[in-house]
């Protein structure tokens, strides 16, 4: 008998939910992609490559999603998609299991950055400001760096408690989210924003809350609006971004066998724990325009104990990473360009 345990028995944090409008066609992920047609708008013979290029590639991750899950077994939930060119509803390359509802631990940290990113668009909060960091709001042993100051208590600001919470995945930033912005107001903006799924989990501590539940698609289409520039201001979806394609961003999954160059073109954020072990991102064309976006759920595969890059479900993704890239190379992205931030190696001084 398999014994699950849920995150909430850990730790008094939370899992945000994702939900949005549904974009494109869904294609059975149990099926060879098939050919999306062509918009009357697509010029002449340039038209017609990008087309055969760009059902090419969504074959292309399609058998490859196919191929790496089956692989590493366990339950899969995923959807994927490649962008349209100009814009339109994206060509969907993997859908299974899309709208079933499950935690989604980690991934949805991007949800709490959302929201209270929100608060800032509207003046009510600065990135600035400055948090307090009590002994007793450290979530013990928990991922992230807070936990391993021990020097409290202490003041951060905002701004570096959303760069631990999207970087290290840090669980005492989500606390202290939490203190700016409580369970039932950060339910409330997701709501109003059009994703009345995305839900955290209140708990008795107003001011707490369990990161709740997504689905794949829900995920998918919370990081196609914020590329869009839908959910926030550009200087706010530029800090989202910014954070997940940094170099200290997750590296064990989709970027790990890529160059950093290539890792700085992917907009990545993870979730794990007890035998889940989940990824949702956006990889962008060189010019910085996003070309695919990705949510991708596992559970049950061997290793529970293991958060490794040895964890089937993670060497997977890294598989799947390569050719997701790979796949892309010749269609171009399409909509709002979001250029990496270029990195500067110091060695002190």
């Amino acid at each position: 008998m398999t014994i699950r345990v849920n995150r909430r028995t850990a730790l008094s944090l939370g899992t945000v939910a994702t939900a949005g409008t549904v974009f494109g066609t869904t294609v059975p992920a149990a099926a060879e992609p098939g050919p999306t047609a062509m918009t009357a708008a697509e010029p002449g013979p340039a038209g017609v490559a990008d087309a055969a290029d760009r059902r090419s590639a969504v074959a292309r991750v399609g058998a490859a999603y196919r191929r790496e899950t089956s692989r590493a077994g366990g339950n899969w939930q995923a959807y994927v998609s490649l962008s349209s060119p100009a814009g339109g509803d994206p060509m969907v390359a993997v859908a299974e299991s899309a709208d079933r509802r499950i935690e989604a631990y980690s991934v949805n940290k991007i949800a709490v950055a959302v929201a209270v990113l929100d608060k800032v668009d509207r003046g009510l909060l600065t990135l600035d400001q400055r948090v307090e960091v009590s002994a007793a709001i450290v979530v013990p042993g928990g991922d992230g760096i807070f936990s391993l100051d021990g020097a409290y208590p202490s003041q951060v600001t905002l701004g570096h408690v959303l760069a631990n919470l999207l970087t290290v995945s840090d669980d005492t930033a989500v606390r202290l989210c939490g203190l700016l912005c409580p369970a039932a107001e950060l339910n409330q903006i997701l709501r109003d924003k059009g994703f009345p799924n995305t839900q955290v989990e209140p708990v008795a501590n107003p001011n707490r809350f369990y990161l709740g539940t997504s689905t794949p698609r829900e995920t998918h289409d919370l990081l196609r609006a914020l590329v869009g520039g839908t959910l926030l201001t550009p200087s706010s979806t530029d800090v989202v971004l910014r954070l997940l394609r940094s170099p200290v961003a997750f590296t064990d999954g989709i970027r790990r066998e890529m160059s950093s160059t290539q890792r700085a073109r992917i907009a990545t954020k993870a979730g794990w724990f007890a035998d889940a072990r989940h990824e949702a991102g956006v990889i962008f064309d060189a010019a910085g325009a996003p070309v695919l976006t990705y949510a991708l759920f596992a559970d049950g595969q061997p290793g529970a104990d293991d958060y490794g890059a040895t964890h089937p479900a993670v060497a997977a993704r890294a598989r799947l990473g390569r050719r997701f890239l790979d796949a892309t190379d010749r269609v171009g992205g399409s909509g709002t360009r979001h250029r990496a931030h270029p990195h500067r190696p110091s060695n002190g001084g």
